[in-house]
């Protein structure tokens, strides 16, 4: 079976600084998959080469096949993104937001409107309907750029800290959705620091420390007997004793 993303060999460096050493990683059709790393372990940079939102100096990417820098437009069909930080037309309501990209990308007005119409109730924005993206809070922002990335029915969607400074009721919708998604036989790559949450979501980890791939598998395979966060503090190095207070406290 093709794989969903299937990543070989990313590379990539700003100077002397090497951000993505070679990354190897495959993520099966039809899986949960978490990708975990400290902050500026390299998550974001393999992402967003892996997308083609930035080109690799080394390696390659597919999306079901497709390779996302040699036939883009094929590739870029069939993945849904939301980047870390995602930019988007702030003057616009969410409803706009969803049209203009929704006619973009070359789908009808009709379809358009009927899936804007069900991603603003579901995702509970529909409130908001004169409201403008400018003005929304970050777990609304986080909402209206999951409505984007889901808007043309991709086959696979890479997620970049989708739940950061996301309210607890909007990360329930978020889950239900995402897991809905992965039960109709999408893929997802979902990327993290936070392990509770992965080990709560996904049914396959790759671990991301300094720029190299330290451990990729199942769930169970990664983490062991342990939970995912020892496991985790033991691949990446991290220090386990407890440090000293701050001497004026």
């Amino acid at each position: 079976m093709t794989a969903a993303l299937e990543i070989k060999g990313l590379t990539k460096t700003y100077g002397d600084n090497v951000a993505v050493d070679h990354v190897h990683l495959t993520v099966p059709q039809g899986s949960f998959y978490g990708l975990v790393g400290q902050n500026g372990a390299g998550k974001t940079t393999t992402l967003s080469m892996a997308v083609g939102l930035l080109r690799p100096d080394a390696g390659t990417a597919s999306i079901f096949g497709a390779d996302v820098w040699a036939e883009p437009a094929r590739a870029k069909q069939l993945v849904g993104v939301l980047p870390d930080g995602m930019a988007m037309p702030e003057r616009l309501t969410g409803r706009e937001v969803l049209t203009y990209l929704g006619l973009l990308r070359g789908l009808s007005k009709e379809v358009v409107a009927g899936r804007t119409e069900e991603l603003l109730s579901v995702l509970e924005l529909d409130s908001a309907e004169k409201t403008l993206v400018i003005e929304y809070s970050t777990g609304m922002r986080k909402k209206i750029g999951l409505a984007t990335a889901l808007l043309h029915a991709p086959r696979l969607l890479v997620l970049d800290e989708p739940f950061e400074a996301v309210d607890p009721v909007s990360a329930a919708t978020i889950k239900t959705i995402l897991r809905e998604f992965v039960a109709g036989g999408g893929s997802i790559v979902l990327s993290s620091h936070v392990m509770a949450l992965v080990e709560q979501l996904c049914d396959h980890v790759g671990v991301i420390d300094r720029g190299r791939v330290a451990a990729a598998g199942t769930l169970d395979e990664v983490r062991g007997a342990a939970t995912l966060e020892d496991r985790f503090v033991e691949l990446v190095g991290a220090a386990t004793t407890a440090t000293k207070g701050l001497s004026w406290l």
